[in-house]
């Protein structure tokens, strides 16, 4: 009886970077990419748009929590976005417009991206990240975990009904989602194709 092949661990973008050539090497560029991908979403969460009546704004970190997570993998993505999330919360103003605490209303999107970049992450090593369609179903998964933590909290950090909170913090924000998730669905696949990648 034949054993079967072990098949070849899929790659994520990071892992096309070149290794390094130590242990202590090696940590240094997990960490690296780790809190590299938390400052990412840091700066992104800088370039924000108020939305009349709204108290979520319009900003970049959605997109850098996906692309962290799929770029970084679900290990290293989720661990990026926890970075970003505590940090912020113990007082460093790189939330959305500079803000930072645990009493804001729109924590719940930040926990979100903590389970979007382990999805996106999880889905990239499988391949998800390969070609347009399947980069664009990463995505859309990816923003349906942050808006299924986010929203919620939003009805409960302001007490109001899941309905009222849905058109306070989803329904205004579905067309930029769709525009940032076709460009995502160009640059991942590009990415890959610049780092070398024949997958």
């Amino acid at each position: 009886m034949a054993l079967a092949t072990p098949q070849p661990a899929r790659t994520v973008l990071a892992d096309l970077l070149p290794a390094a050539d130590s242990r202590l090497g090696g940590a240094l560029r997990e960490l690296a990419l780790v809190f590299g991908g938390a400052a990412l979403t840091g700066l992104a969460a800088q370039l924000s748009v108020p939305v009349p009546g709204s108290p979520v704004p319009v900003t970049g970190q959605t997109f850098a929590a996906l692309l962290v997570g799929a770029a970084l993998g679900a290990r290293r993505g989720a661990a990026a976005l926890t970075v970003y999330l505590l940090a912020g919360a113990a007082g460093l103003p790189w939330f959305a417009a500079g803000a930072d605490g645990w009493a804001l209303p729109t924590l719940g999107y930040v926990l979100g991206f903590v389970l979007a970049a382990a999805v996106t992450g999880l889905l990239a090593r499988r391949g998800a990240d390969r070609g347009p369609l399947r980069t664009a179903g990463t995505m859309l998964l990816g923003n349906l975990a942050i808006y299924a933590v986010g929203v919620p909290y939003l009805a409960a950090a302001l007490h109001v009904p899941l309905a009222r909170a849905a058109e306070l913090g989803l329904y205004p924000y579905l067309p930029g989602d769709a525009l940032k998730l076709l460009i995502a669905t160009g640059a991942l696949p590009l990415a890959r194709k610049l780092a070398g990648d024949r997958t």
